[in-house]
């Protein structure tokens, strides 16, 4: 009927974010979705995919084909997709990350949980199937952090993402606006028994911020993941590594996987997108460890150019906030299927039936 005010059903990631925009409550949006500074680099991480091309082969046989990989952790998921370690879940949904963990189960693949869940490590693996890691910030309080670590592995989780991007909080402007602070009722859950969950509430400042200068360990070296080897037997990636010798000294100090990451553009305003310093950080670490990358992907395509470039998988973060802003679990599950869509159409158009024949030459 003409004049009926019915919303459209999201058909790609984007419109996700637009129907986000209206239902998370603004305070929550704008911590999601803001970048460091000038956002230069928040920018960049996807116009650095819009500008890759794509040179597909034709005649090739793409009848019987399969968009699964093998990690690491001796896990196989359904598409080179994980979803990525995301603080305070339930400012975008009541259900949180016990949402997420439902629909990464659902299809196929692993979620990485956040030290700063709003839902404990053992809440989120009482409803995983083996397919959760677990994401690691580090405290001064190194009891802290090794109970977190001991907490995470006895939870049954996989892997260990260590985040090592942030000594100290990018500056968030939107955040500093609105003097960023936890809602009511929502806390840091993980953190309860050691009495950190509550964010200090400020009047002209991001309460998240100054939680974090006080607390995470500022003194954090290379030496430092080899304690935390020596303390679990969970694999680690290395999470917001830009430089190939970064990378190279992730790999001699024990790291089984390396997350090519700039928080989302978060932290360090200017450095450059991910997708662009990828291929040089393969190529350094010559297979010795597994590659990932996160930062701006939105299709398909995006996908198939990190695949062809070095990664094993994408790490997927706002967009999975944009589901469950929409509808929870069925939204991060219909934002998981579209892209699942777009990277198997773009694979038959690329003549490959497997991420194992998604080769360099695709892209310029």
């Amino acid at each position: 009927m003409l004049g009926t005010n019915v919303e459209t059903p999201p058909v790609n990631l984007f419109d996700f974010e637009k129907i986000a925009a209206q239902r998370i409550h603004k305070l929550a949006f704008d911590y999601f979705a803001s970048g460091a500074n000038d956002e230069i680099t928040l920018r960049e991480n996807r116009q650095a995919y819009e500008r890759l091309r794509l040179y597909p082969r034709m005649l090739r046989d793409v009848d019987n084909r399969t968009m699964e990989v093998s990690l690491l952790t001796g896990q196989k998921i359904s598409m080179p997709v994980i979803i990525a370690p995301m603080a305070f879940q339930r400012m975008a949904h009541p259900d949180g990350e016990l949402a997420t963990i439902s629909a990464a189960t659902n299809a196929g693949t692993i979620m990485c949980l956040s030290t700063l869940s709003t839902c404990s490590i053992e809440e989120v693996a009482s409803r995983s199937s083996g397919n959760l890691w677990f994401q690691l910030y580090v405290y001064r309080d190194r009891g802290i952090t090794r109970s977190l670590v001991e907490r995470a592995e006895a939870a049954g989780c996989k892997a260990l993402v260590l985040t090592v991007d942030s000594p100290m909080l990018g500056r968030r402007e939107p955040d500093v606006r609105n003097a960023f602070s936890l809602p009511e009722g929502i806390t840091a859950s993980n953190l309860l028994g050691a009495n950190l969950h509550a964010l200090p509430k400020m009047s002209d400042d991001s309460g998240l911020a100054a939680y974090i200068h006080t607390l995470y360990d500022q003194s954090l070296t290379w030496k430092d993941v080899e304690w935390l080897r020596s303390i679990t037997n969970m694999p680690i990636l290395v999470k917001g590594v830009l430089r190939p010798d970064d990378a190279e000294l992730a790999v001699i100090h024990g790291a089984a996987g390396v997350v090519v990451s700039n928080h989302g553009g978060r932290q360090l305003d200017t450095v450059p997108a991910t997708i662009s310093v990828l291929e040089k950080i393969a190529n350094q670490i010559h297979g010795k460890a597994e590659l990932y990358v996160d930062g701006g992907v939105r299709r398909g395509t995006d996908i198939l150019k990190a695949l062809a470039l070095g990664a094993k998988a994408v790490l997927l973060g706002r967009p999975i906030l944009w589901g469950l802003g929409h509808s929870g679990q069925a939204g991060v599950e219909l934002v998981l299927s579209l892209l699942r869509q777009e990277l198997d159409l773009a694979m038959v158009l690329s003549g490959c039936a497997s991420p194992r024949e998604v080769t360099r030459d695709l892209v310029d």
